[in-house]
């Protein structure tokens, strides 16, 4: 099974500092790169990791304040000048058009790539994303501005096939996606062969999910449950409590308080 991975490219609020970068990260999970908010300073840390940036198809924005989205212009016209092909998506509130494109046109008017943003609503729960490994749903997050997060979950791929008993029971291609769903292989002469002979019980599946900017909310709980990792924002410790009113933030232990309720595994 593919390693999955989450790596932090930055997570200062508000303004950059020398040893943190706005918000950014980087999910890897199914063989796909993932980048999360895109603030200012993202492109230089993903090449600090080595990561080849053409792997990355879709972005996702989880709200329009500059310390989440500064970073993009810089970073779209890097993947041009590298000469990119392949199309790039951008989820994000729609208003990111009316930001954007001024400045694409004006800076990038030749795009090397097709460049789609894909509107979406954050006050919704909805899926907005899907290929056939991963799903990506929206959490309403509680924020000064439309904000959400972003569920990821790996689809469950059906059985893993013992690529050793196909040749020794003769097997043909034809039979696999049958076994996949675990039935039974019935040979030409009526002999009945298990599907536990054939197959092993698939890895179980993945989840993420990731909760930026927001004030303690108990209504991301049910969304949330049980995911494999939660991310999740902490911008004050409780001693600065009474900020959380006017900036709409979460403090440490607000956040950790939304973990146990949902049950994540990992915080």
């Amino acid at each position: 099974m593919s390693t999955a991975k989450f790596i932090t490219l930055g997570c200062g609020s508000a303004m950059p500092l020398k040893d943190r970068a706005n918000a950014a990260h980087l999910l890897c999970l199914s063989d796909k790169l993932y980048l999360i908010d895109c603030g200012e300073g993202a492109q230089v840390a993903l090449k600090e990791t080595g990561v080849h940036t053409e792997r990355i198809n879709n972005i996702f924005i989880s709200h329009l304040h500059g310390d989440h989205i500064f970073g993009l212009l810089p970073l779209l016209s890097t993947l041009s000048m590298r000469g990119r092909r392949s199309p790039l998506t951008i989820h994000a509130h729609k208003d990111l058009v009316e930001l954007i494109e001024p400045l694409r046109k004006y800076f990038m008017a030749d795009l090397s790539f097709e460049l789609t943003i894909h509107p979406i609503d954050p006050r919704k729960a909805e899926v907005i994303f899907e290929d056939n490994k991963v799903v990506v749903s929206t959490i309403p997050l509680k924020h000064s501005v439309p904000t959400c997060g972003f569920l990821f979950r790996e689809k469950e791929q059906g059985r893993k096939i013992i690529k050793e008993k196909l040749k020794e029971y003769d097997i043909p291609l034809a039979a696999i996606p049958g076994l996949k769903d675990g039935e039974d292989f019935v040979t030409a002469d009526g002999d009945v062969i298990s599907n536990s002979e054939l197959t092993i019980d698939p890895k179980p599946v993945r989840s993420f999910a990731y909760c930026s900017d927001t004030a303690y909310t108990e209504s991301i709980v049910d969304i949330i449950k049980g995911v494999d990792m939660l991310y999740h924002e902490a911008t004050y410790c409780e001693a600065d409590k009474d900020r959380i009113r006017k900036t709409m933030h979460s403090t440490a232990r607000q956040e950790a308080e939304i973990a146990k309720k949902a049950g994540v595994k990992k915080l």
